[in-house]
């Protein structure tokens, strides 16, 4: 078997002197672009209006964005909403000093439920078709898009997974330093020296080499959403699933909460002392067992109906 360990300390954007465009933020225009892509030609087989195609772009952008940091907030730090409520919404930091930040930490189970919102609103507004039929369409391009938000978290170095001593570990430099899990290390040039540097420079060899491997949590995850993805597109276009009502909805709830599922065995929790904290659980698969059993009852509905819908 090939290893695959290997350091990851990569640059986090291209810089552009007077802007640096992030990879993560890369990878989230990448997938509403290649989603737009993939629903126009759902919509052109549908025989939709592209204007109500447009509509739905904007919909999903801005319900999929607004959950995707609320869900991030209420499950993985709520702290936030008393300490620097302000820092919710807004790419800053105020506390404790100003600082510009980016917009960091965004959950897919937040994004899930408020994106559904969306579409509800989307439907009700625009198409004003069954919302098990928008639903079962929009799951194409949604599982094609945690592929690529995925890859932008490896390109940022978080959700990154547990120590391992298997042929898949990486280190992971720059989660190392980060302010919520500092280490000893963090003091090397008192903070100051890029940490780029730590792996270009010899004088930190020893340093870098006490940093464990870890599971690329990211990648694995970013490996079963391809899986769902091309399940999907198939039963889709190359099926009668299109014509049961929550077949193609349920099966990608049901296969892409079960790879979170799954995957989450392999990562590091994401949340400080709720390791296991329910029956062995920790909070990633927790939050997603409610939705695995929605996808199960949608797939049994779907199979079990004798209706299509037009």
């Amino acid at each position: 078997m090939i290893a695959l360990k290997f350091t990851w300390n990569p640059l986090t954007g291209i810089d552009l002197g007077f802007l640096t465009i992030h990879f993560y933020s890369l990878m989230f225009v990448v997938a509403f672009s290649l989603g737009y892509y993939l629903t126009k030609k759902v919509y052109n087989n549908e025989g939709i209006a592209q204007e109500k195609l447009d509509s739905l772009f904007i919909y999903a952008v801005v319900s999929i964005l607004i959950g995707a940091r609320l869900g991030h907030v209420l499950f993985y730090q709520d702290e936030l909403l008393s300490e620097d409520p302000l820092s919710v919404f807004l790419p800053f930091r105020f506390n404790p000093e100003f600082e510009f930040t980016g917009f960091r930490g965004l959950a897919s189970h937040g994004a899930f439920i408020v994106g559904m919102y969306g579409m509800y609103r989307y439907n009700k507004k625009v198409l004003k078709k069954s919302m098990l039929w928008v639903l079962d369409r929009v799951s194409i391009p949604v599982a094609l898009g945690a592929v690529f938000v995925r890859l932008g978290n490896f390109f940022n170095s978080e959700m990154v997974g547990k120590i391992t001593d298997s042929s898949l570990g990486i280190k992971f430099i720059q989660d190392e330093f980060t302010e919520r899990r500092a280490t000893a290390f963090t003091k090397i040039d008192n903070g100051k020296k890029a940490l780029r540097a730590l792996t270009e420079d010899p004088q930190y060899a020893d340093v870098i080499a006490e940093i464990p491997y870890r599971y690329p949590g990211q990648l694995m995850e970013a490996a079963g959403y391809v899986i769902v993805f091309f399940i999907i597109l198939y039963m889709y276009w190359k099926t009668k699933a299109s014509e049961k009502l929550g077949l193609l909805f349920g099966t990608f709830v049901l296969l892409l909460m079960g790879v979170r599922l799954i995957v989450e065995n392999f990562k590091r929790e994401q949340v400080e002392g709720r390791e296991d904290w329910i029956l062995g659980l920790n909070t990633g698969q927790i939050l997603s067992i409610p939705f695995i059993l929605i996808g199960i009852y949608l797939v049994f509905t779907a199979l079990n109906r004798k209706d299509k819908e037009a």
